[in-house]
């Protein structure tokens, strides 16, 4: 079986060292890059499955990459790696396909399993999605292919299959306000926050977008991005 290679890119050498232990458990074919600029000239020389990047680098920041990435390597999934709780310029990274993202710091088995789950999704097809959850999963997958309508639609499917989490309508706001709809997000977030007024993703997403200039930052967890409910 062909080993599965992985690209960590952090100017940090602590976080790259942590990673990459991290990652030992799981099998895969390592590499690392001090900044941006290494990280593309590895891309050009070798093919990854998977990315983990920080945004906030020196010279080439995280977006520019994942800029590069989107046009020239849509194959390439990515995890973001941020030290905030509310990650600047997130709805612009998940334009550019990005939408699973871990805050530091972050424990070894919360990285493994966060790559298990993002590296298991490329096998996930419609006919395997039936539950909430895989849904979720799905919408994911779309929006790293940039098909956000897709995503969407998964995203309303999850709701439909369980209205009584806030997940799903936290994830639809986020698409909502990647497309420039902050109206429609923010129904989306209240929706969630009907639901469960704790649900900080949501909280943190409204606030945003009601008080924030346009192209402020959307608050990503782990297990979602931002959504909104539909008619």
């Amino acid at each position: 079986m062909k080993t599965r290679s992985v690209l960590i890119v952090d100017d940090e050498k602590n976080i790259r060292l942590t990673l990459a232990q991290s990652l030992e458990a799981l099998e895969l074919e390592i590499d690392t890059a001090v900044n941006g600029e290494e990280a593309l000239a590895r891309m050009k020389d070798k093919s990854f499955c998977l990315m983990l990047l920080d945004l906030k680098m020196p010279g080439m920041d995280g977006l520019e990459v994942l800029r590069w990435v989107s046009e020239n390597r849509p194959d390439v999934r990515v995890i973001v790696i941020t030290a905030h709780g509310s990650i600047d310029s997130a709805v612009d990274a998940m334009k550019y396909g990005a939408v699973d993202f871990i805050q530091k710091p972050f424990s070894p088995k919360e990285i493994r399993d966060l790559v298990s789950k993002v590296l298991d999704r490329s096998t996930l097809t419609e006919p395997k999605a039936h539950d909430y959850d895989a849904r979720i999963e799905m919408a994911k997958k779309c929006v790293g292919e940039r098909q956000f309508e897709a995503a969407a639609e998964h995203a309303r499917s999850a709701i439909a299959i369980d209205a009584s989490r806030p997940e799903a309508f936290n994830f639809l706001g986020a698409l909502h306000d990647v497309r420039g709809s902050r109206l429609e997000a923010q129904k989306n977030y209240r929706a969630a926050l009907s639901i469960d007024p704790t649900y900080e993703p949501a909280r943190v997403n409204l606030y945003r977008s009601t008080n924030a200039k346009p192209g402020g930052s959307v608050a990503f967890v782990r297990e979602e991005a931002g959504p909104e409910k539909e008619g």
